[in-house]
């Protein structure tokens, strides 16, 4: 394995900031939903349009800048992307009631669905074979480091000086992402697409659901997203009316989480450039299988959550970066943006759809039901990647 170069050190710290800064204003929005709530006096059901419009909003424009990202280049999506980003962020300083909060929410979404599959197919790009795991798995580490302290600092920050605040403060790292793309980052020497018209990129996406591997990836996406909606959304009401937690010991959680995502991602990442990608993808997903679906079994007092999530955390980790960088090795260069984009953009459709079914598995049966089926989604995952996605660790040795 070859030593790291300044230009390798270089776009992981552009993609870090990018992707901490993604996912942190992705998330916060979760925590402040009360804050928002009082603050413009919206009603309730109101509130779920906000990620509603946001994860549409992703998957759109990332079904269009896919294609563009393997025409044009990774270098200058990332540019469009965080610039992009960088002044939607800031907007939310303007927002002066819920319609522009809805607006400006759509327009984070347009721009985060530039930036959707941009990283890992740029690692793909840049990075040898044999070390593209370990980068996916160091940036992946800017999620949970968002965990760690963006998720809780941005809550604060909403709750002193309103909603604005978190947002504005995460456009910081996305203007450092911006500037370290623009004046370090190079356009990777690959082969580019050809793309002539609106046809060719519906003919492009269709080849990739008729072909097993391309369509198994999309798959996989689809239904890990659907495990998640399903076990995630309720997954802190059920902690709350089980055991009478506060909001501070379930932000504990999340920072136990993070600090298990942050230890295990570049080493599991490492780990699949030895060995293969498919061992610990199948692997998390067979652990993460088993421990969701017990999760109500297990848990019958609070404590009991810290080691069950620092676990499911460690398989979380285990899995991601080995799945990014399979996909990004199962198509050539001038696909991988597209392939990237689409299962991304599927993924969020799946989300959206499952996310109003949890609503009501969860209301009418039960959180036993809800963690039963996001276990069954991560075991549906771990099937489909085992049986229809070739491994790649071959490729990665030569």
């Amino acid at each position: 394995m070859r030593p790291s170069t300044f230009a390798d050190m270089s776009i992981l710290l552009a993609l870090w900031f990018m992707m901490f800064a993604a996912s942190s204003q992705t998330i916060i929005m979760t925590p402040i939903l009360p804050i928002v709530e009082a603050q413009f006096d919206v009603p309730r059901e109101y509130l779920g349009a906000l990620v509603s419009a946001y994860a549409v909003m992703l998957g759109l424009c990332a079904l269009v800048t896919g294609p563009l990202s393997d025409a044009m280049g990774r270098r200058r999506i990332l540019m469009i992307g965080t610039g992009a980003m960088c002044v939607t962020l800031f907007m939310h300083s303007f927002v002066s009631d819920f319609t522009s909060l809805l607006l400006i929410r759509s327009l984070s979404g347009m721009a985060a669905g530039v930036l959707s599959g941009v990283a890992p197919a740029y690692i793909g790009d840049h990075f040898p074979p044999e070390r593209r795991g370990w980068a996916n798995g160091v940036v992946m580490t800017a999620v949970a480091v968002g965990q760690i302290v963006g998720i809780p600092g941005g809550t604060i920050l909403a709750d002193r000086f309103g909603f604005a605040a978190p947002f504005v403060c995460f456009a910081a790292p996305m203007v450092i992402s911006f500037v370290l793309v623009w004046r370090l980052a190079r356009q990777p020497a690959v082969a580019r697409a050809r793309l002539s018209s609106i046809g060719s990129v519906v003919r492009r996406y269709a080849s990739m659901f008729t072909t097993t591997s391309t369509g198994a990836a999309v798959g996989a996406y689809s239904v890990m997203f659907s495990g998640i909606a399903f076990y995630v959304i309720y997954l802190v009401v059920w902690i709350k009316e089980t055991f009478g937690v506060t909001n501070d010991e379930v932000a504990s959680l999340f920072v136990v989480a993070g600090i298990a995502s942050v230890i295990v991602g570049p080493w599991a990442g490492r780990l699949s450039d030895r060995i293969g990608r498919k061992v610990l993808v199948v692997g998390g997903c067979l652990g993460l299988f088993v421990l969701m679906t017990l999760t109500t079994a297990v848990m019958t007092d609070f404590w009991i959550a810290y080691p069950l999530f620092f676990a499911i955390m460690v398989l979380v980790s285990a899995r991601m970066g080995p799945f990014q960088a399979l996909l990004s090795e199962i198509v050539p260069a001038e696909r991988r943006g597209s392939l990237m984009s689409l299962s991304i953009a599927t993924g969020q459709l799946a989300m959206g759809l499952c996310s109003a079914a949890a609503g009501v598995v969860y209301t009418e049966v039960g959180y036993v039901t809800s963690s039963v089926i996001g276990g069954t989604g991560m075991l549906a995952m771990g099937f489909i990647i085992w049986r229809f996605i070739p491994e790649t660790r071959h490729a990665a040795r030569r």
